[in-house]
C-alpha cells in the first residue's frame, strides 16, 4: 500500500512539474563519451506551423565535472524552410568567479538553458534545421580542442513567449 502511494505521489509531481503548454520543441542528443568532437554538429530538426506567435530558443547543455572552462562558445547554423542559412557564434559563462559550475541540478552534472533566439518569430512555415558545434580553443591556440571533456547533452528546447 505504501509504494502505491509513493508511486502515485511521484507520478503526480511528475507531471505537475513537467507540464508546460508554452512548450513548442524540446530534444536532447547524447555525446558519446560525455565528449564533443571538434567540427562534430549537433542537429535538430524542428517542424515550425507557427509565423505569428513570437518564440524564445534555448540551447541546452548537461554538463560534469571534467568540464575545465569557465565558458563554451558555440557556432550555431539555423537552415530556414527555403534553405537560407543563418550562422551564429555565441558565448556562454559555465561557472561563476570561484570556478563553481552555474546551472542547475543537485549532483556534478548541471543543466545549462541558454538563450539562443529571443522573441524569434519564424517567418516561414516548414522544416528548420539547426545544428550546434563547439567552438572551444587553448589559450594561444588556433586550433579547436579536438574532444571536449564534460559535455554531456546538447539540446534545444523552443518555447512560446507568454
Amino acid at each position: 500500500m505504501k509504494k502505491n502511494n509513493i508511486f502515485l505521489l511521484s507520478t503526480l509531481l511528475l507531471c505537475f512539474f513537467s507540464c508546460n503548454d508554452s512548450l513548442v520543441f524540446t530534444k536532447y542528443k547524447t555525446l558519446e563519451k560525455s565528449s564533443w568532437e571538434a567540427h562534430k554538429k549537433v542537429n535538430f530538426e524542428i517542424d515550425i506551423n507557427d509565423t505569428i506567435a513570437a518564440n524564445n530558443v534555448f540551447i541546452n547543455l548537461r554538463n560534469n565535472k571534467d568540464y575545465q572552462f569557465s565558458n563554451i562558445y558555440l557556432i550555431t547554423e539555423m537552415t530556414f524552410p527555403d534553405e537560407t542559412i543563418i550562422i551564429d557564434t555565441l558565448q556562454y559563462e559555465m561557472a561563476n568567479e570561484k570556478g563553481e559550475f552555474l546551472g542547475r541540478g543537485l549532483t556534478d552534472i548541471k543543466e545549462n538553458k541558454l538563450f539562443y533566439k529571443e522573441h524569434k518569430i519564424f517567418p516561414q512555415s516548414g522544416k528548420y534545421q539547426i545544428n550546434v558545434r563547439h567552438a572551444m580553443r587553448k589559450n594561444g591556440s588556433i586550433d579547436p580542442i579536438p574532444f571536449l571533456e564534460g559535455i554531456q547533452d546538447v539540446g534545444l528546447s523552443i518555447e512560446k513567449v507568454k
